[in-house]
C-alpha cells in the first residue's frame, strides 16, 4: 500500500487557504485545518487549557470555555506573551496532525491527506510533509477579502505582524497558486495541481 501523501497548505492572511483546502476535499482528500485543531482542544478541562489559563490567568475563562478573541487581542500586542502562547500550542496541534494521519492512512479512502497551516514554515513544520503549497494573493486583494468578512482594515496589519511576508512562503514552497482572480480560475489551478500530483 502506498503512503498517503501529506500535502501543507500555507499563505498569507485571507490569501486563499480554505478555498483551496475545499477543492482539494472535493477531489478525494482529507483536509485539516491547524486553527480548527486548536479550537477543538483549547478548552478549560484539557491539559493545554489549563496551560493557557497559568499562563494568562483566570479572567479568560467562563464555565467550560476560554474567551479565545479576547485570548487573541491581548498576546497580538504581546510579542512575549504571544511567544510563550505558541510554544504552549504548536506542539500538542503538531501532535493532533500526526495522529490524524495516521488514523486517515489506514482508511484507504482519501487521495491525499491535506492540512491548512498560516504559520508552517515559521515553526518549521514543513519536514512532515511531502509537498508544501503555498497560496499567494495581491495584498489590495487579501485586505479587501478581510474586509469583507467583517474584519477592521488594522487587522490586517496586526496579523501580518506576526507571519513571514506572503512572498517568502511561495519561494519556500514547493508549488504556488495565484489567487487574484476568480474561485473558478483557482479551482482550475487546484485541480491542474491535483492532477500533476496524482501523475507522480
Amino acid at each position: 500500500m502506498l503512503a498517503l501523501r501529506k500535502i501543507a497548505i500555507t499563505g498569507g492572511i485571507a490569501s486563499g487557504k480554505s478555498s483551496v483546502c475545499q477543492f482539494f476535499k472535493e477531489l478525494g482528500a482529507f483536509v485539516v485545518n491547524a486553527d480548527a485543531i486548536v479550537h477543538e482542544i483549547l478548552t478549560p478541562d484539557t491539559d493545554l487549557g489549563k496551560k493557557v489559563i497559568h499562563l494568562l490567568g483566570l479572567k479568560y475563562v467562563s464555565d467550560d470555555r476560554l474567551f479565545r478573541k479576547i485570548i487573541a487581542e491581548k498576546v497580538f500586542n504581546n510579542t512575549t506573551l504571544l511567544k510563550s502562547l505558541e510554544k504552549i500550542l504548536h506542539p500538542v496541534v503538531l501532535k493532533k496532525i500526526q495522529e490524524l494521519y495516521a488514523e486517515t492512512s489506514k482508511k484507504e479512502k482519501y487521495t491525499c491527506f491535506v492540512v491548512e497551516m498560516p504559520l508552517l514554515f515559521e515553526i518549521q513544520a514543513e519536514e512532515f510533509y511531502d509537498i508544501t503549497v503555498s497560496v499567494l494573493s495581491d495584498e489590495a486583494e487579501s485586505r479587501e477579502r478581510l474586509k469583507m468578512s467583517g474584519f477592521q482594515k488594522e487587522e490586517y496589519d496586526r496579523r501580518m505582524q506576526r507571519q513571514m511576508n506572503p512572498k517568502q512562503k511561495s519561494l519556500k514552497a514547493d508549488y504556488t497558486l495565484l489567487n487574484n482572480g476568480s474561485l473558478e480560475d483557482l479551482k482550475k489551478q487546484v485541480v491542474r495541481l491535483y492532477q500533476t500530483l496524482q501523475n507522480h
